[in-house]
């Protein structure tokens, strides 16, 4: 909370009212009521901690669909359930709605077994085995930090994997810019002795590496918060929010991979990424691969995309890193468009 705090208080400076109004919304939202879990659905196949979960009978709590499989990889930042976030409000059911058939890879709580990974064994030891373990190509989806590894997954083994969809995934991190890699490389120094004795890095010492990101952003929602009056708004924000301050430990390795070989060196945009025994190259890449961009996205921005290097298409949505998934023009901008493209259209 004084890191919140101090963020939000640098954005309003001498506004005193603005300020008043964004801790009235915190207030509010430590209020109310959590939002209720999604139900969690079959496990199709399990390695460690990570789970591989059929979201493919619409509607229901089951699985079972024989639609085309998807496999949608999310980000080991925060929980997968912001794609599977509420009733009407999920990309996983709108897919399995469209007649495809989404396994959505779960990392869970990271064990033993998990800590001692980095970025590069989180494909290679989980997703990986996962997808080949299916015994079929799949069309492979990641968002954010999930798109990164899922391009990895790709290259690494292209015959489980015949399209590929990148959903605000980072790969030139040198596209962030001088002054949020150092940023980032301060943060690490700071957190990294805090983290070793753990061996990973939690949550709460991680969130405010992203606020840093966007601090403008995160006040604005909260004063918006607090002058929402419509109920089903509240539960909506509620049950995003709470999302957004969720999420397992990051193993060490894997957090000292992103603060140090992605943010400090761009070892993926620079080619210097292995995994698998070799170096990442998405121009070798020979499947369909459509790189979705979120136009005002300050977690991920353009300039970071694959596709701002010239590979892969693009498509870009006037929308936010988390808004492109959840907010109210989600299903026209986002979820109809992939699910199309997802089925060959």
């Amino acid at each position: 909370m004084p890191i919140f705090l101090a963020a939000v208080s640098r954005v309003c400076a001498d506004d005193a009212a603005r300020l008043a109004q964004v801790l009235a919304g915190v207030r509010r939202y430590q209020a109310a009521p959590a939002a209720l879990p999604r139900p969690l659905r079959p496990e199709v196949a399990r390695i460690g901690a990570t789970v591989l979960r059929d979201h493919g009978k619409y509607g229901g709590s089951g699985g079972g669909s024989s639609g085309r499989p998807v496999v949608i990889v999310p980000s080991l930042i925060n929980p997968p359930t912001v794609l599977d976030l509420a009733p009407g409000n999920s990309l996983l059911d709108h897919l399995a709605g469209a007649g495809l058939r989404p396994l959505l890879v779960d990392w869970g709580t990271p064990g033993p077994g998990e800590l001692r990974l980095d970025l590069a064994g989180h494909v290679t030891e989980r997703l990986l085995p996962l997808i080949a373990g299916l015994g079929e190509p799949v069309a492979l989806a990641g968002y954010c930090l999930g798109g990164t590894l899922a391009l990895a997954a790709a290259h690494a083994a292209p015959q489980h994997v015949d399209r590929l969809v990148l959903l605000a995934a980072p790969w030139r991190f040198s596209g962030y810019g001088t002054g949020t890699r150092q940023a980032m490389q301060e943060y690490w120094t700071r957190a990294e002795p805090l983290a070793t004795p753990l061996g990973a890095l939690p949550m709460d010492m991680l969130q405010p590496a992203f606020w840093s990101l966007d601090p403008a952003a995160l006040a604005a929602k909260f004063a918006a918060f607090a002058a929402l009056p419509d109920a089903a708004d509240l539960a909506a924000f509620t049950a995003l929010e709470d999302w957004a301050n969720d999420g397992p430990p990051l193993p060490l390795p894997a957090a000292r991979d992103l603060a140090e070989r992605f943010y400090g060196d761009d070892a993926p945009g620079r080619g210097a990424w292995i995994v698998g025994g070799a170096a990442v190259d998405p121009s070798a890449l020979t499947m369909p691969l459509l790189d979705i961009v979120a136009g005002r996205d300050r977690i991920v921005p353009p300039a970071a995309a694959l596709s701002a290097g010239g590979i892969g298409t693009a498509l870009t949505l006037d929308a936010g890193h988390v808004g492109m998934v959840v907010g109210g023009r989600a299903q026209r901008l986002l979820w109809e468009p992939l699910a199309r493209w997802l089925g060959g259209g």
